[in-house]
Protein backbone atom coordinates (compact mmCIF):
# COMPACT_ATOMS: atom_id res chain seq x y z
CA UNK A 1 0.00 0.00 0.00
CA UNK A 2 1.42 3.39 -0.99
CA UNK A 3 1.32 5.85 1.89
CA UNK A 4 0.73 9.55 1.34
CA UNK A 5 4.00 11.35 2.14
CA UNK A 6 4.77 15.03 2.60
CA UNK A 7 7.35 16.44 0.16
CA UNK A 8 10.91 15.42 1.06
CA UNK A 9 9.85 12.56 3.34
CA UNK A 10 10.91 8.96 2.82
CA UNK A 11 9.63 5.63 4.21
CA UNK A 12 11.50 6.14 7.49
CA UNK A 13 10.40 9.71 8.15
CA UNK A 14 8.04 9.78 11.17
CA UNK A 15 5.12 11.91 10.00
CA UNK A 16 1.82 10.25 10.96
CA UNK A 17 0.14 10.92 14.28
CA UNK A 18 -1.25 7.86 16.04
CA UNK A 19 -4.84 8.36 14.88
CA UNK A 20 -3.81 8.55 11.20
CA UNK A 21 -1.38 5.64 11.57
CA UNK A 22 -4.11 3.53 13.21
CA UNK A 23 -6.49 4.32 10.37
CA UNK A 24 -3.88 3.55 7.69
CA UNK A 25 -2.95 0.27 9.43
CA UNK A 26 -6.59 -0.69 9.96
CA UNK A 27 -6.23 -0.88 13.74
CA UNK A 28 -7.37 0.90 16.85
CA UNK A 29 -5.03 3.55 18.30
CA UNK A 30 -4.93 1.65 21.60
CA UNK A 31 -3.55 -1.39 19.75
CA UNK A 32 -0.72 0.77 18.42
CA UNK A 33 0.03 1.98 21.95
CA UNK A 34 0.13 -1.63 23.17
CA UNK A 35 2.46 -2.66 20.36
CA UNK A 36 4.72 0.27 21.22
CA UNK A 37 4.84 -0.75 24.91
CA UNK A 38 5.67 -4.34 23.89
CA UNK A 39 8.43 -3.17 21.55
CA UNK A 40 6.82 -4.59 18.41
CA UNK A 41 6.66 -1.25 16.60
CA UNK A 42 8.54 1.71 18.03
CA UNK A 43 7.50 4.98 16.41
CA UNK A 44 9.46 8.19 16.50
CA UNK A 45 8.65 10.74 19.17
CA UNK A 46 8.12 14.46 19.10
CA UNK A 47 9.84 16.70 21.64
CA UNK A 48 6.58 16.63 23.59
CA UNK A 49 6.55 12.81 23.59
CA UNK A 50 3.84 12.30 20.97
CA UNK A 51 4.17 9.27 18.71
CA UNK A 52 4.93 9.80 15.02
CA UNK A 53 4.72 6.81 12.70
CA UNK A 54 6.58 6.41 9.43
CA UNK A 55 5.32 4.59 6.34
CA UNK A 56 7.67 1.73 7.28
CA UNK A 57 6.11 1.61 10.78
CA UNK A 58 2.66 1.32 9.23
CA UNK A 59 3.82 -1.50 6.95
CA UNK A 60 5.22 -3.25 10.01
CA UNK A 61 1.91 -2.80 11.85
CA UNK A 62 0.13 -4.38 8.91
CA UNK A 63 2.62 -7.27 8.95
CA UNK A 64 2.04 -7.77 12.69
CA UNK A 65 -1.70 -7.90 12.05
CA UNK A 66 -1.28 -10.35 9.16
CA UNK A 67 0.97 -12.67 11.19
CA UNK A 68 -1.38 -12.54 14.15
CA UNK A 69 -4.70 -12.94 12.36
CA UNK A 70 -3.85 -14.92 9.23
CA UNK A 71 -1.00 -17.07 10.52
CA UNK A 72 -1.98 -17.44 14.18
CA UNK A 73 1.41 -16.31 15.50
CA UNK A 74 1.32 -14.96 19.06
CA UNK A 75 2.78 -11.52 19.85
CA UNK A 76 5.95 -12.96 21.45
CA UNK A 77 6.55 -14.95 18.26
CA UNK A 78 5.90 -11.89 16.13
CA UNK A 79 8.39 -9.89 18.20
CA UNK A 80 11.02 -12.60 17.66
CA UNK A 81 10.29 -12.69 13.92
CA UNK A 82 10.74 -8.91 13.72
CA UNK A 83 14.01 -9.10 15.68
CA UNK A 84 15.34 -11.82 13.38
CA UNK A 85 14.31 -9.89 10.25
CA UNK A 86 16.11 -6.82 11.62
CA UNK A 87 19.23 -8.92 12.26
CA UNK A 88 19.06 -10.26 8.71
CA UNK A 89 18.87 -6.71 7.34
CA UNK A 90 21.88 -5.65 9.42
CA UNK A 91 23.83 -8.69 8.21
CA UNK A 92 22.87 -8.02 4.60
CA UNK A 93 24.15 -4.47 4.98
CA UNK A 94 27.41 -5.72 6.48
CA UNK A 95 27.74 -8.29 3.71
CA UNK A 96 27.31 -5.55 1.11
CA UNK A 97 30.01 -3.47 2.87
CA UNK A 98 32.39 -6.44 2.95
CA UNK A 99 31.67 -7.17 -0.69
CA UNK A 100 32.58 -3.59 -1.60
CA UNK A 101 35.76 -3.83 0.49
CA UNK A 102 36.65 -7.11 -1.21
CA UNK A 103 36.11 -5.56 -4.63
CA UNK A 104 38.40 -2.70 -3.62
CA UNK A 105 41.04 -5.12 -2.36
CA UNK A 106 40.84 -7.10 -5.60
CA UNK A 107 41.31 -3.90 -7.59
CA UNK A 108 44.33 -2.96 -5.46
CA UNK A 109 45.78 -6.46 -5.83
CA UNK A 110 45.34 -6.37 -9.61
CA UNK A 111 47.05 -2.96 -9.73
CA UNK A 112 49.94 -4.22 -7.58
CA UNK A 113 50.27 -7.31 -9.76
CA UNK A 114 50.35 -5.17 -12.90
CA UNK A 115 52.97 -2.88 -11.34
CA UNK A 116 55.12 -5.89 -10.40
CA UNK A 117 54.84 -7.27 -13.93
CA UNK A 118 55.81 -3.90 -15.35
CA UNK A 119 58.79 -3.64 -12.98
CA UNK A 120 59.95 -7.15 -13.97
CA UNK A 121 59.62 -6.28 -17.64
CA UNK A 122 61.65 -3.12 -17.06
CA UNK A 123 64.41 -5.10 -15.35
CA UNK A 124 64.48 -7.63 -18.16
CA UNK A 125 64.66 -4.84 -20.73
CA UNK A 126 67.71 -3.39 -18.98
CA UNK A 127 69.79 -6.56 -19.42
CA UNK A 128 72.88 -5.99 -21.57
CA UNK A 129 72.53 -7.64 -24.91
CA UNK A 130 76.29 -7.76 -25.62
CA UNK A 131 76.84 -10.65 -23.22
CA UNK A 132 76.72 -13.85 -25.23
CA UNK A 133 77.24 -17.33 -23.86
CA UNK A 134 80.37 -18.91 -25.27
CA UNK A 135 79.19 -22.44 -25.05
CA UNK A 136 75.78 -23.89 -25.43
CA UNK A 137 74.88 -27.23 -23.87
CA UNK A 138 75.03 -28.89 -27.31
CA UNK A 139 78.70 -27.93 -27.73
CA UNK A 140 79.96 -29.45 -24.51
CA UNK A 141 82.65 -32.09 -24.77
CA UNK A 142 83.81 -34.83 -22.51
CA UNK A 143 87.44 -34.65 -21.47
CA UNK A 144 89.16 -37.45 -19.59
CA UNK A 145 91.86 -36.36 -17.25
CA UNK A 146 94.70 -38.67 -16.46
CA UNK A 147 97.30 -37.81 -13.93
CA UNK A 148 100.87 -37.74 -15.22
CA UNK A 149 102.99 -40.90 -14.62
CA UNK A 150 105.55 -40.75 -11.93
CA UNK A 151 109.07 -41.32 -12.97
CA UNK A 152 111.07 -43.66 -10.93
Amino acid sequence: MIMPQPPGADDDTPVFVISVAAQLAGMHAQTLRSYDRMGLVSPGRTTGGGRRYSARDIELLQEVQRLSQDRGVNLAGIKRIIELENQVEVLRGRLAELSEELDGARTELAAAHAAAEQAAASVHASYRRDLVPTRTPQESALVVWRPPRRRR
